[in-house]
């Protein structure tokens, strides 16, 4: 069992309430923040996870911790009749129906406060789901994929982008002494919330990658499950079926 992380260690409320707390906190600056952190390499990995789910052909998609959006509005300029923006913090969504209005695309994407662990959908609702870097923060992992095999369609697609740690040497010193001290003190320097980027880090560090979490997918009832390890290793995607 994976160490739990939690963004306010001294903080009462849930994984949950606290990690809604943290992006409602950061919403403003994520973005850019996110752009220099990652030095710009997760847009590469989100066009393809783009392609894997374009693929498929879907008419409806949903984008699972949306965040502000990104996601959900490469899916919809790819194409994609129908997509859904979900996520837990209110501050992160507004940020996001700005810049799908900046676009033009609010008729294509809806975007919907709710819970990963109880979605607001009937079963076999979407062709494809994706979510990216957002799993690590599901309070109840297990419960949470199996919410997304309920409301994705038997034909349908789930593609995962998350954080994952190298395993070859020099690559994986350099990434833990990048993630442990070097991330932290970017976000203390250009983000209000002086832990939140430390939680991401740790939340990242504890994360079941690779085999681990393929393993947790079959256990919750997916199927054809495949990972493909990206940039050296720091980040996966992984595909599957219901």
């Amino acid at each position: 069992m994976a160490k739990k992380v939690i963004p306010y260690k001294d903080s009462k409320l849930t994984k949950k309430k606290q990690v809604e707390q943290m992006f409602d906190n950061i919403s403003e600056n994520y973005d850019g923040l996110n752009r220099v952190i990652s030095f710009g390499i997760d847009t590469s990995w989100r066009k393809k996870v783009i392609k894997l789910v374009t693929d498929t052909y879907p008419k409806n998609a949903l984008d699972i911790a949306t965040g502000t959006g990104d996601l959900a509005i490469s899916l919809a300029e790819a194409g994609i009749e129908e997509v859904v923006g979900l996520d837990i913090s209110q501050g992160m969504l507004n940020i996001g129906k700005e810049k799908i209005a900046k676009k033009n695309l609010t008729k294509k994407i809806e975007m919907v406060q709710g819970d990963s662990e109880a979605l607001p959908f009937g079963d076999n609702t979407f062709d494809a789901i994706t979510v990216a870097f957002g799993v690590r923060n599901f309070e109840n992992l297990e419960k949470g994929l199996a919410e997304i095999r309920r409301v994705l369609k038997p034909t349908g697609v789930f593609v995962v982008l998350e954080t994952s740690v190298p395993s070859k040497t020099p690559y994986k010193q350099g990434y833990n002494l990048y993630s442990k001290f070097i991330l932290p003190v970017i976000g203390k320097l250009f983000s209000k919330d002086k832990v939140a980027y430390k939680y991401l880090s740790d939340s990242a560090a504890v994360f079941p990658y690779g085999k681990k979490f393929n393993n947790i997918l079959q256990k919750v009832g997916f199927t054809s499950i495949e990972d493909k390890p990206q940039t050296l290793g720091v980040a996966t995607i992984y595909t599957a079926s219901k």
